[in-house]
């Protein structure tokens, strides 16, 4: 099962999410992967695991590397990572005359990602080759949605891409859900664009709503994810009813799909 984490916005809290989802899973006792394919690293200096002198998720999709030679633990149980450096923007160039552009890390991880119960990954903050390939790659997408004005616009134009990549390139791609983050109670924009977002598109965001807290916002710079770090806190406890709502809603899927087969 693989899962992209996106959004075409900086600053959505999209590396927060990816990070500390892939961490519930882990904590659940799921093999998990994560895969950074962000050139700011910050999902692999989140988990305590950037070095710039070793081979990364570049090094990987330019071939140079198997993904088994690369991949890291890291200090949470259950819990591997493959890592990006800055690099990783060069990708874009470099692969643009390659025939199977879009295609090679899904070919690189059809084998490689059975060794997981879970892959997530992380995507730049654009449209680019390198956020295409993960949407290739992957089965599901999550959409982090910062509690803000121009959201409901932001989302829309997401689900549009996600529909044109499932049509062209990837029809096993599907929405999983729109999380709602930096909600700020006090605040009430904040709730005006979480009710907008949920009458507009109502069969796609999850229940939970990530808090702005300050354990989400310092736990990047110690490199651990929010259950290490303030396990008690908001953010936590944010996080793991998202986890759960997405366990939920995978296992709904998966019986779906089985019945479907079954009805063949």
């Amino acid at each position: 099962m693989i899962i992209t984490v996106t959004n075409q916005k900086g600053g959505t809290g999209k590396t927060t999410t990816a990070v500390n989802v892939a961490a519930f899973f882990a904590r659940q006792k799921y093999k998990t992967l994560l895969i950074d394919l962000d050139p700011q690293s910050n999902a692999t200096s989140g988990v305590g695991m950037y070095d710039r002198e070793l081979p990364g998720i570049y090094e990987v999709m330019r071939e140079d590397y198997a993904p088994e030679e690369v991949v890291r633990s890291t200090s949470f149980k259950h819990f591997d990572i493959l890592p990006s450096t800055p690099d990783v923007a060069g990708l874009n160039v470099e692969l643009v005359n390659r025939e199977d552009r879009e295609f090679i890390l899904n070919r690189i991880l059809t084998a490689f990602a059975s060794n997981y119960d879970i892959v997530i990954m992380d995507t730049p903050p654009s449209l680019g080759l390198v956020t295409l390939n993960g949407l290739v790659a992957s089965d599901y997408v999550l959409l982090p949605v910062q509690c803000e004005y121009y959201a409901l616009e932001g989302l829309g134009q997401l689900m549009e891409t996600v529909q044109l990549v499932r049509e062209y390139v990837n029809d096993r791609l599907h929405v999983l859900g729109a999380v709602l983050t930096m909600h700020d109670r006090r605040n009430k924009i904040s709730q005006q664009v979480a009710q907008d977002v949920r009458q507009n598109f109502p069969d796609y965001v999850f229940s939970t709503v990530i808090p702005r807290n300050v354990s989400l916002s310092e736990a990047p710079s110690f490199g651990k994810p929010i259950f290490q770090y303030a396990a008690l806190s908001r953010g936590a406890s944010a996080y793991k009813r998202l986890g759960n709502e997405i366990i939920s809603q995978l296992q709904e899927r998966s019986k779906e799909a089985e019945s479907n087969t079954s009805d063949v």
